[in-house]
């Protein structure tokens, strides 16, 4: 890192982001992303296989990182209770599955989502702040958010500026997540960033920066809705940053990929990665989540497989 990186085990980040000058000194004085070496990396990483006791176990931890999600205009109320009680249990044959870690809703669908899941332990992340888009006045945002957290949302998903980060007004994206962040109240907030719009590695290394010194919770790829959405060279590159920002900072950020990723084995690809990338601390629902619709089906097919010898067919679990 440059001149302008932080003293390890500071967080007072406060003269980096006096003005725009310097928190633009600031990001791009991080260290260039070697899109060549980043790509062979995932890819190299990619073709490690893992068997028996240990698929088993990475199966059952991916199940627990999911945060299962619907985020479409033809949601309902009747659809959204059947994905929380899903949630909480996902193949009601086999009382030893784990839950998922999150339902990801709407707002408008938080209050339906909380009334069903209650104190099971599965929370209720809501995306706010104009999404997909982010497209509207920081007011409209900050009440998206609030009323949210008031329905009962445990987690928000917010988007950037996309075209403010793209402009260079890195300053006002900072503002406006911190601004969100003091609207979650004690919720959680993930920080999406729409790797598919920011063009480069290097502006989803600045990205992730700008989201941690700004007190995001998470880091989180995408949507769902622009592809491409999660791949592995990207969120080898968001978890490259939550690793350097533990090391200058001593406080983990968690890491989310979401969109695209839809089955066991690309589900594996990615604890793989995270185990080798920055270690087993990351292997945790807190710290690590699946932002998916249909992976969880297809964990749960492998999964029958591996306990029973069996192989269950998709129509064999709830189409979510």
């Amino acid at each position: 890192m440059s001149s302008a990186a932080v003293q390890p085990g500071t967080t007072d980040f406060s003269d980096v982001v006096s003005s725009e000058s310097s928190l633009r000194r600031f990001l791009h004085g991080l260290p260039g992303v070697d899109q060549v070496g980043a790509e062979a990396r995932a890819a190299a990483l990619s073709t490690r296989s893992i068997k028996t006791t240990a698929k088993a176990y990475a199966i059952d931890l991916a199940i627990r990182m999911v945060d299962l999600t619907t985020l479409e205009g033809q949601d309902t109320h009747g659809k959204v209770r059947a994905l929380a009680a899903k949630a909480i249990r996902p193949d009601p044959a086999d009382p030893a599955c784990p839950s998922a870690a999150a339902v990801c809703v709407y707002p408008d669908m938080v209050a339906t989502a909380r009334e069903v899941l209650g104190d099971s332990g599965v929370k209720v992340a809501a995306v706010a702040t104009a999404f997909p888009s982010g497209r509207a006045a920081l007011d409209i945002k900050l009440a998206d958010t609030r009323d949210a957290v008031e329905a009962g949302a445990d987690e928000i998903d917010m988007v950037i500026d996309r075209g403010a980060f793209l402009s260079g007004r890195y300053l006002d994206v900072y503002e406006e997540i911190v601004a969100v962040r003091e609207a979650c109240g004690s919720a959680h907030l993930k920080v999406i960033f729409e790797t598919g719009e920011l063009q480069t590695y290097d502006n989803v290394r600045r990205a992730s920066w700008l989201a941690m010194m700004a007190g995001g919770h998470f880091i989180k790829t995408s949507t769902g809705k622009v592809q491409p959405a999660a791949t592995l060279p990207v969120t080898l590159v968001m978890l490259e940053a939550v690793r350097d920002f533990r090391e200058a900072t001593g406080q983990m950020i968690g890491v989310k990929p979401a969109g695209g990723i839809r089955t066991t084995k690309d589900a594996i690809k990615y604890l793989v990665m995270v185990n080798e990338v920055v270690g087993d601390d990351w292997l945790d629902p807190d710290w690590f989540r699946f932002g998916a619709s249909t992976l969880l089906n297809d964990l749960l097919m492998q999964r029958t497989r591996m306990t029973t010898g069996r192989y269950a067919g998709p129509d064999y679990f709830t189409l979510d």
